[in-house]
């Protein structure tokens, strides 16, 4: 318990920057119009690329015998990779959504 408080204490400043930046969010969020939710959450979906990034970095720095950061990995490059694809698809199906129709 005493390390947990004094990990608070050290990282006030980040939590308080966390706790803000929630709520920042929510507001932002909370702004967007139905209309515009899809593509931003498409757009959004799409740039977690890193996360598939990032996942990957840590399977290949992670020992042979870590079971758990190599399954946590594999799971993260796994659901980022879904994550990714349908936001490539929805994005696609909105933009055929645009185009013409050929006349008959």
């Amino acid at each position: 318990m005493t390390g947990l408080l004094s990990f608070i204490s050290e990282n006030i400043q980040m939590l308080y920057i966390i706790i803000l930046s929630i709520f920042v969010g929510i507001e932002v969020i909370g702004k967007v119009p139905s209309v515009l939710h899809t593509p931003l959450m498409s757009g959004a979906n799409a740039i977690h690329g890193v996360v598939i990034i990032g996942a990957i970095i840590v399977m290949l720095n992670s020992k042979p015998d870590a079971y758990l950061s190599l399954a946590l990995g594999f799971i993260a490059v796994v659901l980022g990779t879904l994550n990714v694809v349908g936001g490539f698809v929805v994005t696609d199906r909105m933009l055929e959504m645009f185009k013409k129709k050929p006349k008959k």
